[in-house]
């Protein structure tokens, strides 16, 4: 089983789902009896179940990604960062890994949003700001010679991984987060989450942006 509110986004729309699935069986006893209202809560409450209890699927291959495509024997590299994808810690990893073979790096920055935002489909602000994040980081990574794609994601880590996958068949995932106690990603599990979903190797990399900030201050 699931846990229904893992994200803020999970939490409000299983919130919303309870709130409705009240509404409806109220309704249904104003409008037609106790019996009735009975009969539709048993009804709607295990597809409400269903929808946020249920497990999810052990992604694997080719249900996301297909691997005929990959003829040329390239390592690739998905990079899964938002406001850490320009980090220093980040950049030594990606750019250790890469050197090891001919490998190709796309990076997958999920633009950041708020839940009303969100709701309202109003995700202009959020995608600028992560684009700018993705612009510095390719940057940085070209000036140390990995010419890496980029691309805005979902907000949501684990359908922009998802997202990816479908055009870019990874070998391995790497995902940045800020230090335990400043991340809402750890808080959320999304890394155990990834790797529960996707059959791939992931790497978890610490970015600490208030220290790399110190040390240049100092240097």
């Amino acid at each position: 089983m699931r846990n229904p509110v893992r994200t803020e986004a999970e939490a409000f729309s299983f919130v919303i789902a309870v709130l409705a699935l009240f509404v409806a069986v109220a309704l249904v006893g104003i409008f037609l009896n106790g019996w009735a209202a009975l009969v539709a809560f048993v009804v709607l409450a295990p597809i409400i179940g269903y929808r946020y209890f249920r497990s999810d699927p052990k992604v694997v291959e080719p249900a996301i990604w297909d691997r005929s495509r990959d003829a040329d024997g390239r390592h690739r590299i998905l990079v899964v960062a938002n406001e850490t994808v320009a980090g220093r810690s980040l950049r030594d990893e990606v750019v250790r890994r890469a050197q090891e073979g001919d490998a190709e790096v796309l990076v997958v920055t999920p633009a950041l949003n708020t839940r009303i935002r969100h709701w309202t489909s109003d995700e202009d602000m959020a995608r600028t700001a992560a684009q700018l994040r993705l612009d510095e980081s390719l940057a940085a990574l070209s000036k140390d010679g990995i010419q890496a794609r980029g691309t805005v994601g979902d907000d949501d880590p684990i359908q922009a991984i998802e997202d990816s996958l479908r055009m870019f068949p990874a070998d391995e995932i790497v995902v940045s987060t800020h230090p335990p106690g400043r991340s809402n990603w750890l808080e959320h599990g999304i890394v155990e989450r990834a790797s529960e979903r996707f059959d791939l190797p992931i790497t978890h990399v610490v970015v600490d942006l208030e220290a790399e900030a110190q040390r240049s201050r100092t240097a």
